[in-house]
């Protein structure tokens, strides 16, 4: 992947806060990051978010693996 693998903070320093991930359909916003139950997809080399209700409206879609241009 094009992104680094996160490392964990030493102790005694302050972990930064992690951005804030965007639902790639919808625009809702998770300001600490994707929650475990967003749905990520590479597409065209980039990483894509769905947040929980946007990927259960379009489970078959994103099984069968087409772009989120489609559905």
């Amino acid at each position: 992947m094009d992104q680094p693998t996160p490392r964990p903070t030493p102790p005694g320093t302050k972990a930064r806060p992690r951005p804030a991930t965007t639902c790639a359909r919808c625009g809702t916003q998770a300001p600490d990051g994707a929650p475990p139950t967003w749905t990520c997809s590479v597409e065209n080399g980039t990483r894509q978010y769905f947040c929980v209700a946007c990927a259960r409206a379009n489970l078959r879609a994103i099984e069968g693996r087409l772009d989120s241009s489609w559905w």
